[in-house]
């Protein structure tokens, strides 16, 4: 069986999240993960009109729906 629990690592400790599913000794795998603590723009705000032009509307956008129409007067 393969459980992940997140947890940190510490002046060599582990502190776990939540208790591990089985009461019994079994043996591990620890993974370290590094955090980069990068910010995804330089100055740490999204550029002026950074998804320009990723958005469309269709041309009929404002029509009435075929499946409405009993519902419109």
């Amino acid at each position: 069986m393969l459980t992940t629990i997140s947890g940190t690592y510490e002046r060599g400790h582990l502190i776990l999240e939540e208790a591990p599913p089985t009461p019994k000794k079994t043996k591990v795998l620890v993974t370290f993960l590094e955090e980069i603590e990068k910010p995804i723009f330089p100055n740490g705000k999204r550029p002026f009109g950074i998804a320009k032009g990723s958005i469309k509307l269709a041309d009929d956008f404002d029509e009435p729906l075929e499946d409405l129409k009993d519902y419109m007067f």
